[in-house]
């Protein structure tokens, strides 16, 4: 039995052309996810490892048919998502390699329906979405109304529950329809 589930997904760049990084990621979705939103592309300031370029970070709405085992399904999108970054050249097992530091593409699942996972590889919904506002403003333009699992609130009020001033996020640019 086929089931369709609310997915969203945070994007990031921050090496070479963001935006045109952000918009191969979301090709790439797109040959094996139906794409309901997209949010604009932010511009945001760097959190935790700062001595770095700002990034462009951005958050889609999709739906997965999954014709397996839903149970695994999380598992597999993660795994999609990894190979995603991989073709586009991130390298996570790089000598260089800085925890929260420069990258050229960052694919993260935020909410994944209303599921609560935790596993050694995957936590569900991403452990501080709730606390970043580089992912939850761009989660409230598309799907304000979207409720925290476990939280119990909103997109919306958990970007409002956001102390002031927090790390600049600006909109940048808008994205084509999520038809496109």
């Amino acid at each position: 039995m086929e089931s369709m589930e609310q997915v969203f997904l945070s994007l990031g760049s921050n090496l070479g052309d963001r935006l045109a990084n952000l918009r191969m990621a979301i090709a790439s979705l797109r040959r094996f996810a139906q794409i309901t939103a997209i949010s604009d592309a932010y511009e945001t300031q760097p959190v935790e490892f700062t001595a770095q370029p700002w990034f462009l970070n951005a958050v889609v709405g999709l739906r997965i048919a999954d014709a397996g085992c839903a149970e695994d399904a999380p598992g597999r999108l993660l795994s999609r998502l990894l190979d995603i970054e991989c073709a586009m050249g991130r390298q996570r097992a790089s000598l260089d390699f800085i925890a929260k530091g420069p990258r050229l593409i960052d694919l993260d699942i935020v909410l994944y329906g209303s599921r609560v996972i935790h596993s050694p590889a995957l936590t569900i919904p991403h452990p501080a979405m709730h606390l970043r506002r580089f992912v939850l403003q761009p989660l409230a333009q598309i799907a304000p109304a979207v409720r925290h699992p476990l939280l119990h609130r909103s997109a919306l009020q958990l970007l409002q529950d956001l102390p002031e001033p927090g790390p600049l996020v600006r909109r940048l640019a808008a994205f084509s329809s999520p038809q496109e």
